[in-house]
C-alpha cells in the first residue's frame, strides 16, 4: 500500500496524519517526531506544524507537540519491539526499515575509545518516505548512453540532500534493467544491473526482495558496505551496470575505480552542490581529477519542480531539463 508507512507511528500521531488531505498525504516526504516540541512535515520542500485536529499551521506555539509515550512507542515499533537487535544502527543514527524508509534518530550519544558506539535516550525522529516515481529518468537516460558502445556512461549525480538523487537512481536502474531506452532508441535489450544498496533505501528490500520495482535483471545487495559490495558484485554477479548511493570515502573511490578498469558502468551518487565542491572532497577529488566519470547530472529543486543539469566528462554543460520539459534544452543555446 501507498500509505503502508503510517502503520510506522503511534496512535496519536497517526490520526492527526490522517487528517491531511489524501493529496497532501502523497506527497509527504519527512515527518519529524521531537519529545515535547511540534510535529513537523514537509512536503515538496515545504515545513509545516500540524495542528491537534491535523490541520497545518507555521506557528509552533499552535502544533501538536508528542510526549514521552509518543517517543517511546514509534522506537518501539520502527525496532520491531526488539531494540537490542539493532545496535549497529543506533551507532549510525539511523534506521531503515522495509520499503525503503530512513528514519534518523537523534538523543544521547554513548562514546566508548572516542567513537559513538550507540545512542540511548532517543527523543527525536526524522521519518523520510520513500517512494517510486516511475518515469523521473525520462529525460535523463538518454544522454547517459553511449550508443555506439552500447552502453552506459560512467555517471555520478549530485545534489544537498532531499532532492532527489535516491529517487533518480531507482528509477534508472529500473529503466536500465527493463530496456526502456532500448525501445526508443532501437538498441539491445536491457542490461544486467547491480545494486548495491547500503542503507536499504534504493530497493527498499524484505528479506532480500527489492519492495521497488528495479527491474527484472537486476541483483541487490542489500545492507551492505558500497566498497565491500561493489567487489562482491564485480567477483560474483557479473553486472554490466553498477548502481550506488551517497559514495565519498576514500575506500568507495577505490572501489569505483576498479569497476571502471573492469569494464563496468558505474551510476552513483554524492552530496554537493556542484562539482567544484566535491573535487575538494578527499575521497572523491581524486576520482575528478582522473576523469574517471563521463557524465555528471546536477539535480537543484525549487518550488517550480526538480532541475536536472548534465555536465559532460570535462564538466561542460550539455543539458538543463526542466520540470515539465522531457527533453530539455540545449545549456548552449
Amino acid at each position: 500500500m501507498a500509505d503502508d508507512w503510517l502503520q510506522l507511528f503511534p496512535e496519536k500521531v497517526r490520526a492527526l496524519l490522517k487528517c491531511l488531505p489524501l493529496p497532501l498525504l502523497g506527497m509527504v516526504e519527512e515527518i519529524r517526531v521531537r519529545e515535547g516540541r511540534p510535529l513537523e512535515i514537509n512536503y515538496s520542500g515545504k515545513y509545516h506544524f500540524l495542528r491537534v485536529n491535523g490541520s497545518l499551521t507555521q506557528r509552533p506555539e499552535e502544533a501538536y507537540k508528542p510526549d514521552r509515550e509518543d517517543t517511546h512507542r514509534l522506537l518501539d515499533l520502527i525496532s520491531n519491539h526488539s531494540l537490542y537487535t539493532m545496535e549497529e544502527e543506533l551507532r549510525k543514527g539511523f534506521i531503515t526499515i522495509p520499503g525503503g524508509h530512513r528514519i534518523g534518530l537523534a538523543g544521547r550519544t554513548v562514546l566508548s575509545g572516542g567513537g559513538v558506539e550507540h545512542l540511548r535516550d532517543i527523543t527525536g525522529f526524522n521519518v523520510r518516505i520513500a517512494r517510486e516515481v516511475p518515469g523521473i529518468a525520462d529525460g535523463v537516460l538518454p544522454y547517459l548512453l553511449d550508443k555506439g558502445r552500447q552502453r552506459m556512461m560512467h555517471t555520478l549525480i549530485l545534489s544537498p540532500p532531499q532532492h532527489g538523487k535516491t529517487t533518480l537512481l531507482r528509477d534508472l536502474a529500473r529503466q536500465i534493467s527493463l530496456g526502456e531506452l532500448g525501445k526508443r532508441e532501437g538498441i539491445r535489450p536491457g542490461l544486467k544491473v547491480g545494486i548495491v544498496d547500503e542503507r536499504s533505501e534504493i530497493a527498499g528490500s524484505r528479506r532480500g526482495v527489492p519492495a521497488f520495482d528495479v527491474g527484472p535483471r537486476t541483483d541487490v545487495l542489500d545492507g551492505c558496505p558500497k566498497a565491500e559490495g561493489m567487489m562482491m558484485m564485480i567477483r560474483s554477479l557479473s553486472p554490466e551496470v553498477l548502481i550506488a548511493d551517497e559514495i565519498g570515502r576514500p575506500e568507495d573511490a577505490e572501489a569505483v575505480t576498479e569497476a571502471l578498469h573492469a569494464g563496468i558502468s558505474v551510476i552513483a551518487s554524492a552530496h554537493g552542490k556542484d562539482v567544484t565542491e566535491l573535487a575538494r572532497r578527499p575521497g572523491l577529488g581524486g576520482l575528478l581529477e582522473q576523469k574517471m566519470f563521463e557524465r555528471y547530472v546536477i539535480l537543484h529543486r525549487s518550488e517550480a519542480g526538480l532541475t536536472f543539469r548534465i555536465l559532460d566528462g570535462q564538466k561542460r554543460g550539455m543539458l538543463l531539463i526542466s520540470p515539465g520539459d522531457r527533453l530539455g534544452g540545449d545549456l548552449h543555446a
